[in-house]
């Protein structure tokens, strides 16, 4: 199968369901053209995050900082205290002023609620072409 064809795995983690829809909605199934499709991993708890971060299938991770119990931003750190080559982590934030926390997290990207549709995509863009060889 073709680079072209194939789709990138988004986790997609919060114990909230609208928070993950939000999410999934802004981002649609193609952000870019020059990405592949995107298939999302909802995910609502901590130990299914470790699980699906694990089986190396994931090309991004967006992780809501202000899940509960398991908050993104810990579960950031840990993925990249824990996974080698961890893929990107895009956190995000209850306020603007949080975001400085994303640093401690060591997230690649950070993006705060209300959700801006446009500024999550570009994130989101600019994370997976990290991951994604440019086409010829």
């Amino acid at each position: 199968m073709s680079s072209q064809t194939e789709s990138l795995q988004v986790l997609v983690y919060s114990d909230d369901v609208d928070t993950r829809q939000q999410v999934i909605l802004a981002l649609g199934r193609r952000p870019h053209p020059d990405l592949p499709e995107l298939e999302y991993v909802e995910v609502a708890t901590e130990p299914v995050v470790i699980q699906q971060m694990d089986s190396g299938k994931i090309a991004l991770a967006i992780l809501d900082g202000e899940a509960v119990p398991a908050g993104g931003m810990g579960i950031a750190r840990q993925l990249k205290d824990e996974i080698y080559r961890c893929p990107p982590l895009l956190v995000l934030t209850g306020r603007v002023q949080d975001n400085w926390l994303a640093t401690w997290s060591r997230a690649d990207g950070v993006v705060s609620h209300p959700l801006d549709p446009i500024e999550l995509a570009e994130t989101v863009i600019r994370l997976l072409r990290s991951r994604v060889p440019a086409k010829a």
